[in-house]
């Protein structure tokens, strides 16, 4: 029954979805060409913001529970688990002003009104994952930017989305090279709990009434590591202990 509600609910969620990347696409070419760097960042927190109410529309809520006080003057890398695509833009909005890039696939960057817009701009890293020449470099000068300009570079490291909700293997080598290249970063464990089930009967209908939950975890020095393999799987086994699969 919750199915067949759901159409209807998810035909006006998905026209306000769209219609809102469509704005917002104009708005960031005018404050990031005309006003640089900090308008355009500005364009594209609101833009997280009413992505969310969007996603309220299917009675969707946001829990984002971070007890602690982690200062802006150093560069973080946020490291969480992946379900959905509804996992990025509350993580954007509500981690905002720490400056979150992201690293995608070098497809988004393109076609996307909005989305490839930002991720072309605004500082993310685009990666190819079947080509190493490419993604390695790009990955590389990300981490380099994030060090000197003091940001957040943000990664999932299962590579891919988990579709129910069960964790995947973290893959070591993003980073790896994070870590080499931000060597004064902080990282900042996340756990994101229920964004699958929006997406639980596909792409379409959405599922309703989804409480998504982000948990912070207890930050952690780079520099504080020696053996950068066992900060990985502190990270790792703080992440999935906390997944309600």
């Amino acid at each position: 029954m919750q199915k067949i509600i759901s159409y209807p609910i998810s035909a006006v969620y998905t026209a306000c979805f769209f219609l809102t990347l469509v704005i917002f696409h104009p708005i960031q070419w005018v404050c990031f060409n005309m006003f640089g760097y900090e308008a355009h960042k500005k364009s594209v927190d609101v833009l997280q913001f009413a992505l969310m109410r969007c996603a309220n529309i299917l009675g969707t809520r946001f829990t984002f529970t971070n007890p602690y006080d982690i200062e802006t003057d150093q560069p973080l890398i946020i490291v969480a688990n992946h379900q959905s695509l509804h996992d990025i833009y509350p993580i954007t909005w509500y981690m905002r002003k720490y400056h979150p890039k992201f690293i995608s696939k070098i497809e988004l960057g393109k076609g996307i009104p909005s989305v490839s817009y930002n991720l072309r701009h605004g500082g993310a890293a685009l990666i190819d994952r079947k080509n190493p020449r490419q993604s390695l470099p790009a990955l590389m000068a990300f981490g380099e930017y994030i060090e000197t300009n003091k940001r957040a570079a943000v990664i999932f490291p299962e590579g891919t989305r988990s579709k129910n909700g069960v964790p995947k293997p973290f893959q070591t080598k993003g980073l790896e090279v994070l870590f080499k290249k931000i060597p004064s970063a902080l990282v900042v464990p996340i756990t994101i709990n229920n964004s699958w089930k929006m997406l639980k009967y596909g792409n379409f209908p959405m599922g309703l009434g989804t409480h998504i939950t982000f948990t912070v975890h207890k930050p952690l020095k780079v520099s504080t590591f020696a053996n950068k393999q066992e900060l990985i799987n502190s990270i790792e086994t703080t992440i999935k202990g906390s997944i309600n699969s």
